[in-house]
């Protein structure tokens, strides 16, 4: 545990980059050897428009990397926050409770509040026009999305009082795991429903791109499963009913032109 510890304390943008790019290949090669789907689609062209997304998401996460950094330090030293209020723990007990509050408020709480303020999902629906889903997808994020997640990021690290180093692999997880249960994969159901007892799976968030409510406003967890259960936005969908896309979004342009896409949050219905 005090390896790890160490090597996110002085983590480089590199290696951050690379964990980022890591996940997106490894879970590339087993969508091609065993797709849960098999998609008529351009999957390079696909992977472009998402590729895009991915990039002003690094680029606004790095833009504002040194505030995060500033505010997380003044907060450790000066003992805000509930991880500085607790009795002294073994570091991986300490580890297990920081990720659960940063992944509750910077994750479930960040995506729930997208889908009740409808100026917020006109940003955050950016997300769900892609009609399929796939690795890529984890981070197909409008600007204006991504600006608001860190926002709850940084509201999580000023709650939780957690370390650099713990924020830093959080957001590693947080990637990884993003691309794992958006992946066009298919576990065996009997091992994803266990993993799905308490962390988010592919066929548990895969209901939460069904193109219809109610299942559009549920599963919202990233990491932990264990929000939507204990909030109530838990449910399932098998995944030969499950459609992927927005259904007041189906014109072609909605989820394939970027310029569109970049515009959709600021056009009147």
């Amino acid at each position: 545990m005090e390896t790890i510890v160490t090597y996110f304390e002085s983590i480089s943008s590199l290696h951050r980059g690379l964990i980022l790019a890591g996940g997106i290949a490894v879970f590339w090669i087993i969508e091609n050897i065993s797709p849960l789907h098999s998609f008529r689609y351009k999957k390079w062209n696909h992977a472009g428009i998402n590729i895009f997304f991915t990039t002003t998401t690094i680029i606004v996460n790095f833009a504002l990397a040194t505030g995060l950094l500033a505010i997380a330090n003044y907060a450790f030293e000066n003992n805000w926050g509930i991880l500085n209020q607790l009795p002294a723990m073994s570091i991986g007990i300490y580890t297990l409770l920081g990720l659960l509050i940063l992944d509750l408020i910077g994750a479930y709480f960040a995506h729930w509040v997208q889908h009740r303020i409808p100026s917020l999902w006109r940003f955050h629906l950016i997300h769900h026009t892609d009609t399929y889903v796939d690795t890529t997808t984890a981070n197909r994020h409008h600007p204006g999305e991504s600006m608001l997640r860190f926002l709850c990021t940084i509201l999580a690290v000023l709650i939780s009082g957690a370390p650099m180093w713990l924020v830093f692999l959080y957001q590693s997880l947080s990637v990884v795991f993003s691309q794992f249960n958006h992946a066009n994969i298919q576990l065996p159901k009997k091992l994803d429903k266990v993993i799905s007892y308490f962390l988010v799976s592919p066929d548990m968030h895969k209901v939460h791109h069904h193109h219809v409510l109610p299942y559009t406003d549920t599963n919202y967890g990233n990491i932990f499963s264990i929000w939507d259960r204990l909030f109530g936005t838990f449910s399932t969908l098998s995944n030969d009913k499950i459609v992927y896309g927005i259904d007041t979004h189906q014109n072609i342009e909605d989820h394939s032109n970027v310029k569109k896409m970049m515009k959709i949050p600021f056009e009147k219905r």
